[in-house]
């Protein structure tokens, strides 16, 4: 049942991180699924030392979401500058 949850939730944050970065029309719903578990994890990474929370993406709660959120969009963030980065 966790990975139901895992790929609901990371769908969304990734969908709702997309949107945030102005990428939603070039993502479609498997990369958005995708962005958000690996942004999960890179927010678990980072919200765990910085600010002590012991969050998971298989269990629905706020902060958890939340840091899935923010995980995406620094994934994005860091998508942006290598693609940038690539063009020029």
């Amino acid at each position: 049942m966790g990975w139901i949850i895992a790929i609901i939730v990371g769908g969304v944050a990734g969908w709702l991180a997309s949107m945030v970065m102005a990428r939603d029309a070039s993502m479609g719903i498997v990369m958005n699924i995708i962005v958000g578990i690996i942004g999960a994890i890179i927010g678990n990474l980072l919200a765990g030392p910085l600010f002590g929370l012991d969050t998971t993406i298989q269990t629905f709660n706020l902060p958890g979401f939340l840091v899935a959120i923010v995980g995406a969009i620094v994934l994005l963030a860091i998508a942006n500058l290598v693609q940038r980065g690539r063009v020029r």
